[in-house]
């Protein structure tokens, strides 16, 4: 068993309620630090690259929100950063689970045999996957976080995952400076046949230091679907 106060020493943002983050659901969110991707249109870059410089959630005010609340809401959002880099960080879903609440995992696909664990032990409902664009622009989309080859195995398994549980997954991309409608068409047909691929709309990070902090409205899908 890991060491539960170190796996909520990740914890460095949270959000009581959102309407987005979550279709069709409710949800509060929570944010975890640290990622294996470079991406340079990241919005949440401090909270990636150096969540040491924003402060630690109390997880009491965490897990009494969540006790208290609970009624109100229809799902917890878990996001980063990359919440599958996390040491431990079943222990902390095992937390948030006593809450009674359904659990939504962001997540960029690049740990495939994490997410395949959380779902074998039941700690994640649905987990939504961040496709980049095709593979081979992996490597300039992340940078240079993951290599085409690397994206391509780790997404499949992913895909494969989905197949055997498509009420666990849904797809979305993000249409940042350089995808073409190519690009999000070439993403499309990665895809299992049974899944669109929802294209979010691109918002340039703010990077001045008042707006440093985990920020999840400016990930708000843009409601189009590649079809």
């Amino acid at each position: 068993m890991k060491d539960i106060a170190g796996v909520w020493d990740y914890v460095r943002g949270f959000e009581n309620l959102s309407l987005c983050d979550w279709p069709g659901r409710t949800s509060c969110i929570i944010f975890l630090g640290g990622c294996n991707l470079h991406c340079p249109t990241c919005h949440n870059h401090q909270l990636a690259w150096d969540m040491h410089s924003l402060p630690v959630i109390d997880p009491q005010r965490i897990k009494s929100y969540l006790r208290d609340r609970a009624g109100w809401l229809d799902g917890v959002t878990i996001t980063g950063g990359e919440p599958t880099t996390v040491p431990g960080v079943g222990e902390l879903l095992y937390e948030i689970r006593k809450s009674g609440l359904p659990i939504k995992m962001d997540t960029n696909g690049m740990r495939p045999e994490v997410v395949r664990d959380l779902l074998q032990y039941n700690l994640v409902d649905t987990f939504a996957v961040d496709v980049k664009g095709p593979y081979a622009k992996y490597p300039a989309l992340t940078g240079n976080g993951v290599s085409e080859i690397a994206a391509r195995a780790n997404l499949t398994r992913i895909f494969e995952l989905a197949l055997a549980r498509p009420e666990a997954f849904y797809f979305r991309i993000t249409r940042v400076p350089g995808l073409t409608e190519a690009d999000l068409a070439a993403a499309q047909d990665y895809l299992p046949l049974e899944y669109e691929l929802t294209v979010q709309n691109y918002v340039p990070p703010r990077r001045t230091p008042e707006h440093a902090k985990p920020n999840h409205e400016e990930r708000r899908p843009a409601g189009n679907v590649v079809n």
